[in-house]
């Protein structure tokens, strides 16, 4: 199943895009947005970016790995 963008507005009137499997899971909730336009602009961001981005680990535990060496 495929996940959806939602638009949702905000306590204080700006807009916020929810990721959502497709079991209806919140995956990520994003910043505030002024307005739609925005909003649309940030999935297109984000779509570009999630397919192409590399994963970062800036846990204790990578400094720990590092630290040591491995």
């Amino acid at each position: 199943m495929s996940g959806n963008f939602e638009l949702l507005e905000d306590k204080l009137g700006g807009l916020r895009v929810v990721l959502v499997a497709g079991d209806g899971e919140v995956l990520a909730t994003s910043g505030p947005f002024p307005d739609i336009a925005s909003a649309v602009a940030g999935i297109a961001s984000v779509r570009e970016v999630a397919g192409t981005g590399h994963i970062i680990d800036r846990t204790a535990s990578a400094s720990h790995l590092a630290c040591a060496g491995k």
